[in-house]
């Protein structure tokens, strides 16, 4: 039985997105264990409870002190060397950068690393990441040259910028939209009763746009436009982009916007919504705007990678250029305001939602690609395992 090692930072990551296809290669016949920073033990817990095994690791995804970093680089080659896996999955630039590191050191066979979109590294301007962007990205086109595996991307304009700037040869890359969405527990129902409202589901982050919508949720409510914005979603004080508690506390005071936090079934969220909003500056592909889709919902977003992956404009939702809250308002006020427009467009996203990002779909071709690399690997190196 060949043995897969998925390396995630966290274990509620990974029950969110990779689920699907980690069943999907049990089913296949593959070993699954899965790496990763144990948050609670009911996240481990019912990772156990699919039968893959937990191999817990001390990371943050924040960190960046180097001996921190050199640390848990060491502590990845060690659980490679231990378990001896016929594949890894990397997912996200952390394990892909360490992961890929170790993976080479301990001789790993066959490496697949899934960028989930280039983020910061493409997108921030702060000091820091002036200074380690070109340190990372030489890291990256040095590491996805090694080795007999290939680098998953999830929409094409972030896979057309890693080959211009030669980080990646498109024959060593694979485009695969994102990890899916279930179509039947996210399934088209009707507009809840009341007056419309427009849900943002993401991490409270600067870059996901959230102070853009709240400053369009200000011009909306100056202009009398019957809309709730629902903010769905934890802060992350592992990210720097990070919203602080006061401000999020200071727009629902001021009526801009209401602010639940985390919810635990998104699906009744969708049931409970009208509209999908994701305003951010840079996406891989988003899994809130998948579902929404797949839930019927029209989408207002960003024309940016990623998100135009699911909102055709005109078709599925309306897209605005990013960081012109004007515009984000006008677009989700035409939507507030004309009940037809919203049946239409999320009838055709829950149509492209089943034609091209089934999780079943999407698991599959994951698993013929494991299939494919283990089948043609080279033998491991002694020294190295």
């Amino acid at each position: 039985m060949p043995k897969l090692i998925y390396l995630v930072t966290e274990d509620w990551y990974f029950l969110s997105h990779r689920l699907p296809m980690a069943r999907a290669a049990r089913a296949a016949g593959f070993e699954v264990v899965v790496a990763t920073r144990v948050n609670r033990p009911g996240d481990r817990a019912a990772i156990e409870a699919e039968g893959f095994r937990v191999a817990p690791l001390d990371w943050r995804r924040g960190g960046r002190n180097p001996l921190g970093e050199l640390k848990a680089v060491a502590a990845v080659v060690r659980l490679y060397r231990r378990e001896r896996p016929d594949i890894v999955h990397h997912v996200a630039m952390k394990p892909v950068l360490e992961g890929g590191l170790a993976a080479w050191i301990a001789g790993v066979p066959a490496v697949v690393n899934a960028l989930t979109g280039l983020g910061a590294l493409f997108i921030a301007s702060d000091a820091a990441t002036r200074v380690l962007g070109p340190f990372v990205r030489l890291a990256l086109r040095l590491l996805l040259a090694r080795g007999h595996g290939r680098l998953l991307m999830q929409n094409p304009d972030d896979l057309d910028l890693l080959v211009r700037r030669g980080i990646i040869a498109r024959g060593r890359a694979v485009l695969i939209p994102g990890s899916g969405v279930d179509l039947a527990r996210f399934a088209p129902s009707p507009e809840p009763p009341g007056g419309p409202v427009a849900a943002l589901v993401a991490r409270m982050l600067w870059d996901k746009g959230v102070g853009d919508l709240v400053e369009a949720a200000r011009l909306l409510k100056g202009r009398g436009v019957p809309l709730r914005i629902r903010l769905v979603g934890p802060r992350d004080d592992h990210n720097p982009a990070a919203i602080p508690q006061a401000t999020l506390e200071q727009w629902v005071r001021e009526g801009l916007v209401e602010w639940p936090g985390q919810v635990a079934d998104i699906a009744q969220m969708w049931r409970d919504s009208a509209i999908a909003v994701l305003p951010s500056y840079r996406e891989g592909l988003p899994k809130a705007l998948l579902e929404a889709a797949a839930a019927g919902r029209p989408m207002v977003a960003t024309d940016v990678p990623g998100c135009r992956e699911i909102v055709r404009h005109e078709q599925t939702g309306l897209l605005v250029p990013p960081r012109e809250p004007a515009a984000l308002a006008d677009a989700l006020a035409r939507l507030a305001g004309d009940a037809a427009l919203r049946a239409r467009l999320g009838a055709a996203a829950r149509l492209l939602a089943e034609q091209r990002f089934g999780d079943a779909a999407v698991a599959a071709s994951v698993v013929a690609l494991y299939r494919d690399l283990v089948a043609t690997a080279p033998m491991p190196s002694p020294v190295a395992r």
